[in-house]
């Protein structure tokens, strides 16, 4: 298995960090995959899969050079730079790392990606760097910026449910949720980073950045001994904004929009994470809310400094009436301490 040996002052300055980059490279992977893992990246898919495939046919160097950057095992590193870590940057700022990488080194670390030697004609191109941040440009706009601030709401929305949860169990709790089943605090300062037979990496000095994005995809990288960043899927509960359907006598009965919020609330979720799953304003979700507490159909509790809300046994009922038995339905929550 691969670790890293993270330093106490390095795990005291880490911070999370919302990078539209990592996003746009999570997205390419997943067009490149063109499988979705939940229904609202299927329909995504179904959305973007045949104009991306049509871009790259239309430029056949630049499906030879995302096949060759996305290997089989590791990614190219000028694919997936570290952020800087200094607040959320552009796009636009954030695509010159890829542009700024030495053609030479380009193909250096394509063979690493690939595994062995570069074919031709990668390897004797010049352009290599230019190609890829042009394809990444693509994506960013075709298929990632017209919901970015949807994206964005949900990434917040992730990092808020990470917050509170590394109040709760500290950073172990928060780090060996991350990426279950690859990544695990090992205890003695060491992080498991993924199972594969990786070399240990000291982390003594620097930041370490985690960087959520909606993709059911992650990698790590660092930038000399300056920054590190875990990139990671953020929680399916929240990347799939399909959600569970509303049952349509729930609907008749309280309201689509109100009934919307209260079938989410089957595990504990914030007033923001509501805004960022269902697309309703602040305020909406905020009276719906009120609504659903005062009928009993909801409790309001605290998480370290979030306020998080849920079934009471009565909502669980409700929902389950409607909907089927679910997985935990016939117990009332019990999961918050009220405020």
């Amino acid at each position: 298995m691969g670790w890293w040996r993270i330093g106490t002052d390095t795990l005291a300055g880490s911070a999370f960090v919302l990078s539209p980059l990592a996003e746009t490279v999570a997205s390419l992977k997943t067009l490149h995959a063109g499988a979705a893992t939940h229904p609202g990246e299927r329909a995504w898919l179904g959305r973007h899969l045949s104009a991306y495939r049509d871009r790259l046919a239309a430029e056949p160097l630049d499906a030879l050079l995302v096949r060759a950057a996305i290997g089989p095992t590791w990614n190219a590193d000028f694919l997936t730079p570290t952020p800087a870590g200094d607040g959320e940057r552009s796009f636009e700022e954030e695509v010159e790392a890829v542009r700024a990488t030495e053609p030479g080194d380009a193909v250096a670390q394509l063979a690493v990606a690939i595994g062995g030697p570069v074919p031709e004609p990668l390897c004797s191109a010049r352009d290599l760097p230019e190609r890829l941040a042009g394809v990444l440009g693509w994506v960013w706009r075709e298929t990632v910026r017209p919901e970015w601030a949807r994206r964005r709401r949900i990434l917040e929305a992730d990092v808020l449910a990470r917050t509170a949860l590394l109040s709760r169990g500290g950073w172990a709790a928060a780090l060996d949720e991350l990426c279950p089943g690859k990544m695990r605090w090992l205890g003695d300062g060491r992080l498991q980073i993924n199972t594969r037979d990786y070399p240990p990496r000291s982390v003594d000095r620097g930041r370490l950045l985690l960087v959520p994005v909606t993709p059911a995809t992650g990698w790590s990288s660092w930038e000399g001994t300056e920054r590190y960043a875990i990139v990671y899927a953020c929680a399916g509960v929240l990347a799939d904004t399909a959600g569970p359907a509303v049952p349509e006598a729930l609907a008749v009965l309280l309201g689509t929009a109100r009934a919307g919020v209260l079938v989410r609330l089957g595990s504990p979720l914030s007033t923001s994470q509501l805004v960022a799953l269902t697309g309703q304003g602040l305020g909406s979700v905020g009276r719906h809310l009120k609504v659903l507490r005062d009928a009993g159909l909801v409790r309001r509790g605290r998480a370290g400094r979030s306020v998080l809300y849920e079934w009471t046994e009565a909502g669980a009922v409700l929902v389950a009436a409607q909907d089927g038995p679910r997985p935990g339905a016939s117990r009332g929550g019990g999961r918050l301490t009220a405020p």
